[in-house]
């Protein structure tokens, strides 16, 4: 962790938004933040790993009042859940997989922090086999849909791909996608795309994509979604993405429309030269929880 910048701001240190035990006991808060430090597959910059406690630091900085839902979600409690250490991919998809269903059986609202993308299959199966029937709605620079990359089944790049195979997933929503491999045609037919080029001209397609969801959601989202000068902290950024409030938007949409049952964050990069991003991540976080506590808690 030596990379992460000199710690400041308000409240504990480790603790997201710096919230004190009075707001992140684990038995009194609805919502949880699970860390996921896992960068082992990552075939460009790797970091990732740091992402989750350099999103936790930026999150002391937060104004604990969010404006647009007149609301402080912190008060329905957030507890910071420790990190761990895994050996490889199997052991943390299987760890985390176990995590999170007991956290889902104990009543939590689990908000997972990446690390990579691969991360993201564990908690999306929990979800999907404690919800019985989900829609699965990715946004993302990257189709992820690779049968196996570099032989990897498990892979950053292929986590779609397995994420389609999953029985209680009833489809998946793909929203910014602007990078993939032909391989990745097959299993792109078997997915609902919005690319990124035909996201500019209107707002219309935010309908469409609320309009291709079940009724439970699970979000994962991959920050390269983002534009490359608003989030350069990543392990492959990306031109031509999408911009802070063009997500809101369909974010607002989705939650209101939908009921979010669970959530990651994950490909955050920390640069400890400019931390702006570190800050918009956590900003994302804090955003994701006041649409969830305030229009389908």
């Amino acid at each position: 962790m030596d990379d992460l910048p000199v710690g400041q701001g308000h409240g504990v240190a480790g603790h997201f938004a710096g919230l004190p035990d009075e707001f992140s006991n684990f038995e009194s808060s609805k919502a949880v933040i699970f860390q996921v430090p896992f960068d082992k597959t990552t075939t460009y910059q790797q970091g990732a790993d740091r992402g989750p406690a350099a999103l936790i630091e930026a999150s002391r900085n937060l104004e604990l009042y969010d404006i647009e839902t007149d609301s402080e979600v912190y008060l329905h409690g957030v507890c910071t859940l420790p990190a761990k250490e895994y050996e490889d991919s199997e052991q943390m998809l299987n760890s985390v997989y176990r995590d999170v269903s007991d956290l889902l059986k104990q009543g939590k609202f689990v908000l997972t922090l990446g690390g990579e993308h691969s991360i993201s299959f564990a908690p999306i199966r929990a979800h999907a086999e404690f919800f019985k029937s989900i829609s699965v709605l990715q946004l993302d620079a990257h189709a992820d849909l690779q049968p196996a990359y570099a032989g990897n089944p498990w892979s950053h790049a292929s986590v779609m791909a397995r994420v389609i195979e999953i029985p209680s997933v009833n489809n998946t929503v793909a929203v910014g996608i602007r990078s993939m491999s032909s391989e990745e045609l097959e299993n792109q037919k078997l997915t609902r795309t919005f690319f990124s080029h035909d996201l500019f001209e209107s707002d219309a397609w935010m309908d469409e994509v609320v309009d291709s969801l079940s009724d439970q959601v699970y979000l994962t989202f991959d920050l390269d979604v983002f534009d490359s000068s608003l989030m350069p902290s990543t392990g492959t950024p990306e031109p031509g993405g999408l911009f802070w409030h063009t997500v809101l938007k369909l974010l607002k949409k989705v939650i209101m429309k939908k009921n979010l049952i669970g959530c990651d964050i994950v490909e955050l990069l920390p640069n400890r030269i400019n931390v702006a991003p570190d800050f918009l991540a956590a900003k994302l976080a804090y955003k994701i929880l006041s649409y969830k506590f305030k229009y389908n808690s």
